[in-house]
Order: C-alpha cells, then sequence, then structure tokens
C-alpha cells in the first residue's frame, strides 16, 4: 500500500508520477496543493481521477513556493523530507508543462 499519484495527458500517457509510502505523511502535502483532499483514504489514494485546469496547477505551484519559500537551513536537516519535497515539486512542475500545452492535465490518485 502507498500513495501512487499519477498525471497524464489527454493521451493518455503518463506525464508525472510520485510515490509515498503509506506512512508518509508528505503525501497530504501533494493532495493539499492539489485541493484534493477528498481523494486521500488513509494509507492510499481512493483510486480516483480529477481533471485539472492549467489555472488549477499554476495555483497549486504558487501554493507549493509559498509553502517553501524560507530558508532551507530553518527546516530540519532531513534528507528524507528534502526528497518528497522535490518529488511534489516536480510532479506539479511536469503537470503544468502538460496543461500549459493541452489545457489540462488528468491525476489519478491510487
Amino acid at each position: 500500500m502507498g500513495h501512487d499519484i499519477l498525471g497524464f495527458n489527454q493521451s493518455g500517457e503518463e506525464v508525472a508520477y510520485a510515490r509515498f509510502n503509506m506512512w508518509n505523511s508528505n503525501a497530504t502535502i501533494l493532495y493539499s496543493l492539489l485541493d484534493a483532499n477528498n481523494f486521500y483514504a488513509g494509507v492510499s489514494g481512493c483510486g480516483g481521477t480529477s481533471t485539472f485546469s492549467k489555472k488549477q496547477i499554476e495555483k497549486a505551484l504558487k501554493k507549493y513556493k509559498h509553502l517553501y519559500k524560507y530558508d532551507d537551513s530553518l527546516l530540519p536537516n532531513d534528507k528524507y523530507l528534502k526528497m518528497d519535497q522535490q518529488q511534489i515539486e516536480d510532479f506539479i512542475k511536469k503537470c503544468l508543462v502538460t496543461a500549459q500545452k493541452e489545457g489540462c492535465v488528468k491525476v489519478y490518485f491510487g
């Protein structure tokens, strides 16, 4: 079990992927940034999908940047936290590239 969150373009090709183990509370950050808490099912996603517009993904990236805008030296020196932060940022940015090209991106929360 765990959180497998995938982004897809209109052709159904995977464009983004984020993976969190079932006990990793950092998964909730990505759900929250996407305003997708209703897809969070505890130890994994609920298996649902949603389509996000370019504007929604831009908003998620803006919230991400605001959340992590402070000097990293003030955060605990935790390599796993930093890896998760990078994974979240990469996921949102890859979804944004697709949304900019196609107007939207489909996200699966498993």
